[in-house]
Order: structure tokens, then C-alpha cells, then sequence
């Protein structure tokens, strides 16, 4: 089974981050210009929360709030969940699933050191079935 160290491994450890104070507007091009879904609200090197699509169309567009004088802190998630290098990605899939959330920082020993998205975890487990698939093919044709 893949841990996610074998994900971030593999695709990065780039984080994208952004500062409460940054408008929303600002985060919003930021996640065009780096095609993303989300960012990371840092101070410093200290995690503070996660910023989304989801919630700009839900705090901000839906209640008719400027995108200009609103700041992402306004809006921002604070109770982020995360997950560690040694996760596996089922354990992250599950966690995901039941949270309905759709990116996971993933901190260890208290630093940031990547993101993973659901759209990870689909291709790691796709991935995982296709090459035991594979094996199992092999071992049937002998």
C-alpha cells in the first residue's frame, strides 16, 4: 500500500500559500494562475488554515460579499485537517470521503511539507489495482 510520502515522492512537494491578509480576489487569480483548487493560509512557517474554491463560492459569491475588500481570513477554513508522510492513501481516501473535503496538507513534525488532493489518491489507487491486475495476469498465464 502507498503511503503518501510515495505520493508527494512522486508529483512534488510544492505548496502554494497565501496570507489572511491577501483579498479574495487576490487567492482566487493566485488558484487560477497556478491551476489549483485551493491554498494554504500561512503565517510564516505556522499552518492558520486552507482557503477553497468551495469556500469562496459559499462565503463570498452566494452572500453577495465584494471579492475585493474581502480578506481570505474572512473565509478561510481553520479547522484543517491533515495528514502525515506515513498515512497510507486509503487511510487518506477515507478520511477525505467522510470529511467531504477534497485537499489534505500534509504536515510532519509540525512543518508543512506538501498537499495532496483527491484527485491524487484516485490515481495512486487506479495505479495500485493496474499494476496488481498486471501481477495477477502474470501469475495466471504462468
Amino acid at each position: 500500500m502507498k503511503l503518501v510520502q510515495h505520493l508527494l515522492d512522486s508529483k512534488g512537494r510544492e505548496i502554494i500559500t497565501i496570507t489572511a491578509e491577501t483579498s479574495v480576489l487576490d487567492a482566487i487569480r493566485r488558484m487560477a494562475d497556478k491551476t489549483v483548487g485551493s491554498l494554504l493560509v500561512m503565517q510564516g512557517d505556522e499552518l492558520k488554515g486552507i482557503v477553497t474554491e468551495r469556500d469562496y463560492a459559499r462565503k463570498v459569491i452566494i452572500k453577495g460579499r465584494s471579492s475585493e475588500s474581502t480578506e481570505v481570513g474572512e473565509i478561510m477554513t481553520t479547522d484543517v485537517c491533515t495528514a502525515s508522510s506515513q498515512d497510507t492513501v486509503n487511510d487518506c481516501m477515507t478520511v477525505m470521503t467522510e470529511r467531504k473535503i477534497r485537499h489534505l496538507p500534509v504536515v510532519d513534525d509540525g512543518v508543512v511539507t506538501g498537499m495532496i488532493s483527491i484527485g491524487d489518491l484516485v490515481q495512486a489507487i487506479i495505479s495500485d489495482q493496474k499494476e496488481e491486475i498486471e501481477q495477477l495476469e502474470h501469475y495466471i498465464s504462468g
